[in-house]
């Protein structure tokens, strides 16, 4: 018996990748809060200074404000766009596992804006890093979701079958290790620690640097010149963690 087809549906399919889009120029955007350190530039939540939110007055989208503020506003509306997808998903003849994708999507988006709300309210760097990792999964979720609906899955369907145990085994090495990399370098970069070592490919002028309490104190000696903040032995490894698992 023939899998639903749902090749078919040129406009679903086009919709999911416009939410993976949209959900893609989120992340960025959430990229540049954090790269300008503005996230706290809108102290409230779900409020925007005492608005709501949606009609905050475009004359106050000043400086670390209107990135803050354009990001909550842009998470709403791919809030609003994954409902639709979970919806039209619902309804159409997709496979099974594409319909409860798309409800597994609803709910990261649901969290990721809770996770978002929490990272203003209680100002906790752990929560900023959980919602970057969440963040990554979500847009994982919608492209899967497009992928599923577009014709080249529909024939490359009995080659994964045939391949199934052996696929999914690489499958699951690779999206554990890539995943573990954009968790240590979103930790590197809620902890404001991305420039731990400061050069590359050397860390301090050494492949492995030394990291005795008489090196690091010579390292933070220069790092004062540069005005640059004190770096422990623990962010020294963390970063060099996070290169060792790119090379890898």
């Amino acid at each position: 018996m023939r899998a639903p087809a749902a090749e078919t549906n040129l406009s679903l399919r086009c919709f999911a990748w416009f939410t993976a889009g949209a959900t893609l120029l989120l992340i960025c955007s959430g990229g540049m809060v954090t790269s300008k350190g503005v996230g706290l530039a809108v102290p409230d939540w779900p409020t925007t200074f005492g608005y709501n939110m949606f009609f905050f007055p475009i004359s106050k989208w000043v400086g670390g404000i209107f990135f803050e503020h354009t990001h909550r506003l842009i998470a709403s509306i791919v809030g609003v766009l994954t409902i639709i997808l979970a919806l039209w998903l619902a309804f159409s003849k997709v496979e099974r596992w594409v319909r409860w994708l798309g409800w597994a999507s609803l709910g990261a988006v649901v969290l990721q804006g809770i996770l978002g709300g929490l990272r203003v309210t209680l100002m906790k760097d752990q929560i900023g890093i959980f919602h970057a990792c969440v963040a990554q999964a979500f847009f994982a979720m919608l492209v899967v979701i497009a992928l599923a609906l577009s014709p080249v899955w529909q024939r490359l369907r009995p080659v994964v079958r045939q391949n199934a145990e052996a696929l999914a085994r690489v499958a699951i090495v690779i999206s554990a290790m890539i995943y573990g990399q954009l968790a240590l370098g979103a930790t590197m970069r809620h902890q404001h620690r991305d420039l731990s070592i400061t050069d590359f490919p050397l860390a301090y002028g050494q492949i492995i640097p030394r990291t005795d309490p008489a090196m690091i104190a010579q390292f933070n000696a220069v790092r004062e010149r540069f005005a640059l903040s004190e770096v422990t032995t623990g962010q020294i490894w963390l970063q060099m963690t996070h290169r060792f698992v790119a090379l890898v």
